[in-house]
Formats: structure tokens, sequence, C-alpha cells
């Protein structure tokens, strides 16, 4: 009779599995999303609201301008339901599970689709939607520190300089900010950049009715081609969609609040997600609506672009709108860090080092700037991200996953909400990314680089 030999002293012992859990326990305390949970549920507030209401905002004038009146206010109104439903699906399956939490977007993909596909599906989509983002913010910073500078300083008096450089100077205060460790230690700059964010939205809209009604104004579309109206209409989707992206980082928001059987982070989740949607309302709407009703189809893709007078004013709002996305890129920039660092601790056996950090982070932020300065193209980048990554995460893969684990009774009230936002996310992603790339291709023809 054969006897059962010792257990393996490498995979059997106690001690080893302690040791593993010891370690794995070090390395998430030292990974930037599960570092800290000791967030209120205001973090939860201004997070939302600086991770929203970014580049987006600045945008939706021109938007309403593609969309006209009728399609455009519906589209926002519609937009700003589905994305709030959306938004509280990944809020409660954050820790659907009893003792455990999706701190990551890709964890609850993992979770719905099974470990290799959910990785397949999430980790892509949310890699464009993030480093998008913080291209897109690397423009937004650059063009607005810019127009700070020209305002500020107009020719003659003063040289003008190339967008290139202005995108630099934003970008030194992104390597700077960026080796803040975790989503907690970046609060300040996010509270400030909500702030901002209010503060230049309200500028905006009020300088707006401060120049009244231009008498020149036409409402009726730009292009005089069917093709042309078309395509701009389905650019403008995609702007809209990008101004509705919170829901990229919203789990990882979540992550940061302490949670207990008794008091799920859940509640003050959600409390502080509706008093962003609040604030994003606030923000939105008046700047849409004002703005186009004031400069019709003349308006520009960044509003504040139309505004000159007063100078001070505008001023101001281009450098609180520069200190807000500077606050939108480390927001976004969290969760990309946190990949790269699992990469490159859990998978490549690097030592979770400050060495590390500061590389990989360092070669992040530069590689953002690299592709801002390549490809400078403000409201196009926004269409073209806005539909071919953003619609997907924030319109319908939560409804999909969803649907994959509560499975509601076909043909109710649950089961019919998540299919249209499906059916609506799908049109999105189809249709709006056609109207960018065709803005981007029109704009590359006379476009220089680094010029």
């Amino acid at each position: 009779m054969e006897t059962q030999g010792p257990p393996d002293k490498k995979y059997g012992s106690s001690h080893y599995i302690e040791e593993k859990l010891a370690k794995q326990k070090e390395i998430d305390d030292w990974l930037p999303i599960t570092a800290s949970r000791k967030a209120k549920w205001w973090y939860s507030a201004f997070h939302n609201v600086t991770a929203m209401v970014g580049a987006g905002v600045l945008s939706l004038p021109y938007a309403m301008s593609e969309l006209g009146w009728g399609p455009g206010v519906a589209v926002l109104l519609l937009s700003w339901v589905i994305t709030l439903y959306t938004l509280w699906q990944m809020v409660e399956m954050h820790e659907m599970i009893p003792g455990r939490r999706f701190d990551r977007y890709h964890e609850l993909g993992q979770y719905t689709f099974g470990e290799k596909l959910g990785l397949y599906i999430v980790i892509p989509q949310k890699l464009v939607v993030e480093v998008g983002a913080n291209i897109v913010y690397m423009v937004t910073g650059g063009i607005s520190l810019q127009k700070f500078h020209d305002t500020v300083c107009p020719s003659p008096s003063c040289r003008p300089l190339k967008t290139t450089y202005f995108i630099m100077i934003f970008a030194s205060v992104q390597f700077a900010l960026s080796h803040l460790p975790n989503f907690n230690s970046i609060s300040g700059v996010s509270l400030t950049a909500a702030v901002m964010s209010l503060s230049y939205s309200t500028i905006a809209w009020g300088a707006s009715i401060e120049r009244g009604v231009q008498p020149d104004v036409k409402y009726s579309y730009r292009p005089s081609t069917t093709a042309g109206k078309v395509l701009d209409f389905f650019s403008a989707m995609g702007n809209v969609a990008f101004a509705y992206a919170g829901h990229n980082v919203v789990l990882e928001i979540q992550a940061t609040i302490p949670s207990t059987p008794e008091k799920p982070s859940k509640g003050p989740m959600w409390r502080g997600v509706i008093f962003a949607y609040i604030v994003v309302a606030l923000c939105y709407f008046p700047v849409a609506l004002i703005g186009y009703w004031v400069f019709g189809n003349k308006v520009e893709a960044n509003i504040l672009m139309s505004l000159n007078k007063p100078r001070w004013l505008i001023a101001l709002a281009n450098m609180f709108v520069v200190i807000h996305v500077i606050g939108s890129y480390q927001v976004y920039a969290m969760p990309v860090f946190d990949m790269i660092e699992t990469v490159l601790v859990k998978k490549l056996r690097f030592k979770p080092t400050g060495t590390l950090r500061f590389v990989a982070r360092n070669v992040y932020v530069a590689f953002t700037m690299f592709v801002a300065i390549t490809f400078p193209f403000f409201s196009e980048l926004l269409s073209f991200f806005g539909g071919f990554a953003f619609a997907p995460t924030t319109y319908f893969l939560p409804c999909i996953m969803w649907l994959a684990i509560y499975k509601p009774r076909k043909f109710s009230l649950s089961w019919w909400s998540n299919w249209v936002c499906i059916i609506i996310g799908l049109l999105l992603m189809i249709l709006s990314p056609i109207g960018g790339l065709r803005q981007i291709i029109l704009k590359a023809k006379t476009y220089k680089f680094y010029s």
C-alpha cells in the first residue's frame, strides 16, 4: 500500500500560503487604486465632476450647431438620463458579491465574461478611453494656455508662440503631479478641478449672454451637402458621448471608499454621483443651449474661442480650463498607472519601488505629450474617441454586464431599459467615429506637423 508523503514544502505549507497572501497585500497596498480606502462621499462627488466635465463641455455649443435645436436638446437630455442609469448599474455591481469588491473595470469584466475574454473585451476599450482622454486633455490644456497668453498679451505686443510649446508647458505640470502615489493623494487637485469646471462653465454662458445674440446669427446646418450634414451629425454625437465619460473610472473611485456589510460603499458613492450629476447638468445645459443661441452655426469648436470680451474674464476662464484639465488628466491617468504598475510588478516581477514608478509614469506622460503635439485636433479627437471607445464603456457595456449577471425577466422594464441603452450605444459607437475621422482627415490636409 502506497503511503502519502509529506505535503509539498513550496505549495502545501500554510506558511507559504501566508507568505504569498502577505506579499499580495503588500503589492495591493502599493498600487494606486487599492492603496487607500479612506475616502468620503464628497470625494466621489468631485472626482466624478472632474472626470466628466472636462474638455467636453466647451464643445457642446459646437455639437448643437451640428445637431440642430430639436435633435440637440434630445441628445443632451437622453445622454444625461442613460449615463446616470448606467453609472448606477456600475455602483451597484461594484460589490454585488458579499465579501468581494470589483475595484477595477476589467475585474468586473472578467467576472462577467470569463478571466481571459473579460480582459480582451474591457482592457483595450478602457485603455483607448483613458489614454485618449489624456491626449485630448493635453491638447485642451495647451490650447487654453495659448488662448490665455494671446488674450493677456496680444500681438504685436508679444510674439505669438506655437501650440507645441504650450502643450509642453502643460505637460511639465503633469510630469510633477503624476508622482502623487494614489487616488486619495490627488483629492486636492481633483477638488480644485471640479470647482474650476463650474467656474469656467458659468463664465462661458454668462459671457455669452453679455455678448448678446449676434446680428447675423443663423441656426442652419453648416455644410451645404446632405452628406456633409449627416457626417457632422455623427461627429456631434461623438462629442456628446465624450462629455459623459466618467464611467471608465467609477469603480476605481468607489474602491477608495471604505465598505462593511452594514455600510457598503455604494451608499456614499451614489450620494456623490447624484451631487456630481446635478453639477454636470448646471455646467452642460446652460453652456450648450446659450452658446448655440448666441452664436448659432458660427460658434467655434471651443466656445471660449468665440468669446473675446471682456478680455480679463476670458483670460481667467481659459486659466480655469487649464487648472481643470490638469485635474482631469490625473483622474484618468491614475487607473492607467495602476494597470502599468500591476503588469510590471505582478507579471514582469519588478520590485514595487519608487524608481519603477518614477520611470513608468514619466514615460506615459511623455507619450501622451508627444501624441498631443503631433495631432492637436481638439473637436475632431473628441468626436472620434467619444464614439469609438467612450460609447461602449459608458452607454452599453454596463448594460450587457447587468443582463449577463442579474438576468432580468424578458420584456420586463429592466430588460427593455438595458436593450434600449445597448442599441443607442451601438449606434453611437458605429456612427460617430465616421464623422470624427472625416473631420480629422479634412483638417490634416492643411495641417503641418509641429507647426
